[in-house]
């Protein structure tokens, strides 16, 4: 039985009474938010190329510190998620928001504030993370002077979006409305909790959270980055795009109901699920694989709500190019929705993770499900707003092609690598040993599949290039719409009339805030209180010593350098994993670590029992020239570690932050660190010396030597943390 169909885009007008007023929409907004979409679209697809072909041809790394894959990587998923992603989301918001509310926005100064905000913000992304400044935290590396503003122009874009719900003249607020406020509310409360952090200097802090605690909230932050920046807004969109191409109602007006809020609900508690198998309490690991199975339901209810949409209009798809990007959009994201609720699995998770298989699952999101949302409602909006036609609809239907094969190359091979790292890292011999000890031979042998990758990326490149043309020669080809009039009675807000108790909400942007807010803060709560209070869930271990200062300055040179993108910190209790790297790691282990390293990605192998498994010589010649050690690794070398000295003036300020965060360094310890550094520093330099390698005890390279050889090393002695 066909559920209740609400009209096409918004509620019946006759809530509203009076005389019809005048108004303009604001399109200049629109196109400055499309055009440094489409800049920075390029942009981040660059970065993420030239990563894909480091990872086959180290001589992509270029010697050089800005452009190693460890800057370049968190620097492309910036550039995608907050430049392209973030701005196509903005674009369409202003477009959508004003024409669903009839009303412009509350205020033209606060979009333009917004928009330049937020460019500004992008720019200092771009400046800092290639120069090394970086928090290390997977979607949330910008630094905390960056993170104050990314704040401030959260705010108001905010008020800029609830002041023109406020003086809208439609009485309810449709579908797409709903998924905007809860990504407003949401994304403001996951960027405060997760960047709270200590500052040292302008360019350095220390996350207040430390090892267990703070992964829980980078992954609550991170997977509900993914849930309200990358899911929600677009949904939102979706709701308003597709059915204005297809000019076709919503599907059912219930199921939206349904949808939304089972979905952001739901969504706030499946943070653990990307830290399955870890210290993590198992009690919240296995929360976060309740709910992401629960995730199934409403998710698959947005995809099919957007599919269904289009009955009687599969003929039209064939000759429509934004219907096709919006189709393979949906189906993108109903592929990936159904994915990530089975790797939250453990026994799924136990072969997945810390593989290329989550590459793919990501990518299948990013490229199919962001990238084609973005790509349809820009071949729907530049015609539109310009007042003309496509120019080319044949280009248009090519960058489909090139896109959708771009999405088949990229996400096959990787799948296909990560099956082949997971069966290899865990094979052994008839004799009980591991097939492949070395850990290189799983790199070498999936070559073939990072070069595939990069030429999928190579041709969704293209088709965004093509993209890029049409649109200038359509926008060329007409006269842009600046100012869009239309017009709509006055909402009579005394004017009382009965309906659902759902529609009765629709009409209360406020209360609707509220409630969206409160179902998205229990889960976080229910999860970090526990972890917080409850001292047994991170036992403590007596042998565990906070840093020396320059094991403490070797860290933070590690952070910089993105070592964590390609390395993890953290064996897993497999016998395949204990076998290869040793010991698996314990909560009480990372009690210090702000911020923690655990990692998400093993292109190299684990670390965290690096400590003492090598001498200083190798370390040193392992980082000046990786394939001296390795012969065949794709490991860029790091010369300027060994030319560049450490810094010592800051330690003071390191030793301060830390102690007010919880490291026990004794009061005044600050004024003995440097001492203390160049003692530990000297010690490092002799033994390389031992080695005929001469080097000055200042250099980065002994710092880095110095955390490298104390990672894991804590409970080596302690036979009760090894029980």
């Amino acid at each position: 039985m066909r559920l209740f169909t609400k009209p096409l885009l918004s509620s019946d007008s006759s809530d509203s009474a009076g005389a019809l007023e005048g108004f303009y929409y604001d399109n200049k907004i629109v196109k400055a938010f499309i055009i440094v979409t489409v800049i920075f679209g390029v942009v981040g697809m660059l970065a993420g190329l030239t990563a894909a072909l480091q990872l086959f041809w180290p001589a992509a790394n270029m010697d050089l510190p800005y452009t190693t894959f460890g800057r370049i990587r968190p620097l492309h998923t910036n550039a995608i998620i907050f430049a392209f992603v973030g701005n196509g989301m903005f674009a369409g918001v202003y477009y959508s928001t004003q024409r669903l509310l009839k009303a412009p926005m509350f205020s033209p100064i606060l979009s333009w504030i917004h928009f330049w905000g937020w460019q500004t913000v992008i720019l200092s992304a771009a400046i800092t993370l290639p120069l090394g400044f970086t928090t290390s935290k997977e979607y949330a590396e910008l630094e905390w002077p960056i993170d104050i503003l990314i704040t401030l122009v959260w705010v108001v874009f905010a008020i800029n979006f609830i002041g023109t719900l406020i003086k809208r003249r439609e009485r309810h607020m449709y579908v797409a409305i709903w998924f905007y406020i809860a990504t407003i509310v949401t994304i403001a409360m996951l960027h405060i909790v997760n960047s709270l952090e200590i500052p040292v200097t302008f360019f350095k802090s220390y996350s207040i959270y430390a090892g267990v605690q703070d992964a829980l909230v980078q992954w609550w932050y991170g997977h509900n980055a993914v849930a309200f920046f990358l899911t929600t807004p677009i949904l939102g969109l979706m709701y308003y795009f597709l059915p204005k191409a297809a000019n076709r109602p919503v599907y059912s007006y219930k199921l939206s109901i349904i949808h939304f809020w089972s979905l952001i609900f739901l969504y706030i508690w499946a943070g653990p699920h990307h830290l399955l198998y870890t210290s993590l309490p198992d009690w919240a690991q296995s929360l976060g694989t309740v709910f992401s199975i629960m995730l199934i339901a409403p998710s698959w209810g947005g995809m099919l709500n957007g599919l269904l949409t289009l009955r009687g209009a599969w003929d039209r798809v064939r000759e429509n190019p934004v219907l096709k990007f919006f189709v393979v959009a949906v189906t993108a994201y109903g592929m990936s929705t159904f994915e990530g609720p089975m790797l939250s699995l453990k026994n799924v998770n136990a072969i997945s993770h810390y593989t290329d298989w989550t590459i793919a699952h990501v990518h299948i999101g990013g490229l199919g499900w962001n990238g084609f949302m973005t790509f349809g409602m820009f071949y729907y909006l530049v015609p539109k707003m310009w007042r003309t036609n496509l120019y080319s609809v044949k280009l248009a239907n090519m960058h489909f092609w090139l896109g959708t094969l771009g999405i088949i190359f990229y996400a096959l091979p990787l799948y296909w690598a990560g099956f082949t790292q997971s069966l290899m890292w865990k094979e052994f011999t008839k004799d009980g040993f591991l097939a492949y000890p070395n850990f290189l031979e799983t790199v070498t042998q999936i070559l073939p599949m990072y070069m595939a990758r990069a030429f999928g990326g190579s041709l969704y490149l293209t088709g965004t290039l093509i993209m890029v043309y049409n649109l200038l020669k359509t926008a060329g080809s007409g006269e842009f719409l600046a100012h869009e009039y239309d017009e709509a009675p006055a909402l009579n807000k005394k004017l009382k009339i009965a309906g659902t108790f759902h529609s009765l909400l629709e009409r209360k942007p406020v209360v609707f805030t509220v409630l969206a807010f409160i179902a998205v803060f229990v889960g976080g709560a229910v999860e970090f209180l526990p972890t917080w209070l409850i001292e047994s869930n991170i036992p403590t271990i007596a042998s565990v010593k906070p840093y020396t200062p320059l094991e403490l300055e070797g860290r933070d040179i590690y952070i910089r350098e993105g070592c964590n993108n390609c390395h993890s910190q953290m064996i897993r209790p497999f016998r395949s994993e204990t076998e290869r790297y040793g010991e698996y790691s314990k909560s009480g282990e990372f009690v210090y670590d702000h911020p923690f390293l655990w990692g998400s990605k093993r292109t190299g192998p684990d670390l965290h029992r690096e400590g003492g498994k090598y001498p200083d010589s190798w370390h040193y010649n392992h980082m000046l020239d990786p394939t001296s050690m390795s012969p065949g690794s794709i490991m860029p070398s790091y010369p300027w570690l060994f030319d560049d000295s450490y810094n010592t003036t800051d330690i003071p300020a390191k030793i301060n932050a830390m102690r007010t965060i919880g490291v026990p360094y004794e009061e005044g310890y600050e004024n003995e660190a440097v001492a203390d550094m160049e003692k530990q520093a000297e010690s490092i330099a002799n033994n390389l010396a031992e080695a005929k390698i001469k080097v000055g005890k200042d250099k980065e390279i002994i710092a880095l030597i110095s955390y490298l050889q104390r990672v894991g090393t804590d409970i080596k002695n302690d036979q009760t943390a090894l029980k």
